[in-house]
């Protein structure tokens, strides 16, 4: 996992939650972090325009999604992944 993708992601949700960055910790969800479906969806295009990607989620039901939004690490690796997948 490149450092530089851990770090934009929790700087773009730190920013969605109002929280300084050293708030916001990998094993975390984003509903411990105080972030809303709003918040999801807000979070997401911020991504996706950040690395230039395109997430596949479906915000009103993110369990039927590939892109897994359990806690900020698998946000990270799930980033990381579609990163890669784009330069393939």
């Amino acid at each position: 996992m490149s450092q530089d993708v851990k770090e934009q992601i929790i700087e773009i949700i730190a920013e969605q939650a109002v929280l300084e960055t050293s708030d916001v910790s990998m094993d975390q969800s984003l509903a411990d972090l105080g972030i809303d479906s709003l918040g999801l969806v807000e979070s997401i295009f911020a991504i996706e325009e950040a690395f230039d990607i395109s997430v596949p989620f479906n915000a009103n039901e993110p369990e039927q999604s590939d892109f897994d939004i359990s806690s900020v690490a698998s946000i990270v690796d799930a980033v990381t992944g579609l990163i890669k997948a784009q330069k393939t």
